[in-house]
């Protein structure tokens, strides 16, 4: 959901509907029209902007996601603590030091995992360093949008299932003396999904593809419309620059790029650790900033594995009561006669 996906206004929405809204802290500032120097500045007065917009449009859950792979990264938990958000979500790499940043606040930390192990690495540094585990979890299957954190060779072929990956983690989570919600994430598209998860031992789930197509999702109308236009063969993976597997919707410049086009650019930023603007072949900050501006001749939106099937653009009012109708429908038919 980032860069400039989801921002305060859809965060603020689905927070009023008794969920957590959720800021995509990457990229939220206009960082292209700065020089290099500026970046870290620019990130961090809008990510407190968009803090401050939620918190005037909602009384409820407010959270940030931070990769930890963004060269920014403490820059952003430090504003997401002086705004004293709710929740901090990190992945895209183990926040093995997060805890070090809130110490004295009462803001809850969910990594991002998509292991038993990651998650096992992450308690024992947290506790022994800091005598804390997480306060939640969230464990991501390979049917996400955007970077994935598996292989590409995993994802094609469906391993390890987030089914085994949730069973894997709930019985890590169980053995703990204080067990931790866990929530799944990862092309869960419908409330018939999350009765499935929860019924497997899930204390909630992320979603993230559906929300799209919302009317107070931040991003612009083209990139909605993709979405919309997207056939279960349009949803492709693509060797992102940062080295990791991303998920796109398939177009003119993923065909581009997946036949081995360069796009010429000079770097001003170094947004990601991971990234050697020397040798990628495309800068993936400046593509997802054009994408969600609706410039997609030049650029791809990110999506989940069911983008496809996203079929209108209705308010997140309206879709979080359509997936709670098809969460209960799931739960009756599952309910003995």
């Amino acid at each position: 959901m980032g860069v400039r996906v989801s921002k305060a206004n859809l965060a603020a929405a689905v927070a009023n509907e008794g969920c957590a809204g959720i800021i995509a802290t990457v990229g939220l500032g206009k960082f292209e029209n700065f020089p290099g120097s500026k970046f870290t500045e620019v990130n961090r007065i809008a990510l407190q902007d968009e803090i401050r917009k939620a918190r005037q449009m909602s009384r409820g859950v407010i959270g940030v996601n931070v990769m930890v792979a963004l060269s920014d990264y403490k820059s952003l938990v430090d504003t997401c603590v002086q705004e004293k958000v709710d929740m901090i979500i990190s992945g895209a790499g183990l926040p093995l030091s997060l805890p070090a940043y809130t110490i004295g606040t009462d803001i809850k930390l969910l990594p991002i995992v998509s292991s038993a192990r990651s998650l096992k690495l992450i308690c024992r540094k947290w506790k022994k360093d800091f005598d804390r585990v997480p306060d939640a979890v969230v464990v991501e299957g390979g049917k996400a949008g955007g970077h994935l954190g598996y292989s590409l060779e995993q994802i094609e072929k469906n391993s390890p299932t987030l089914d085994e990956s949730l069973i894997e983690v709930l019985e890590f989570v169980n053995s703990l003396p204080m067990p931790i919600p866990v929530i799944v994430a990862g092309g869960i598209f419908s409330g018939q999904e999350m009765a499935h998860y929860l019924n497997l031992g899930a204390s909630g789930v992320q979603m993230a593809t559906r929300f799209v197509c919302t009317e107070e999702c931040d991003v612009d109308m083209k990139f909605k419309q993709a979405y919309l236009d997207a056939g279960p063969e349009d949803i492709t993976l693509i060797k992102s620059p940062v080295g990791m597997p991303g998920r796109v919707i398939k177009n003119a410049f993923v065909e581009k790029i997946k036949s081995g086009q360069t796009i010429p650019f000079k770097c001003k930023y170094r947004c990601l650790r991971s990234c050697d603007p020397t040798v990628v072949p495309y800068c993936i900050a400046e593509v997802l900033s054009k994408a969600a501006e609706g410039q997609l001749d030049e650029a791809f939106a990110f999506a989940g594995s069911n983008a496809w099937r996203c079929n209108e653009i209705i308010s997140v009012k309206s879709l979080i009561q359509k997936i709670m109708q098809e969460y209960e429908n799931a739960k009756r038919c599952e309910s003995p006669e």
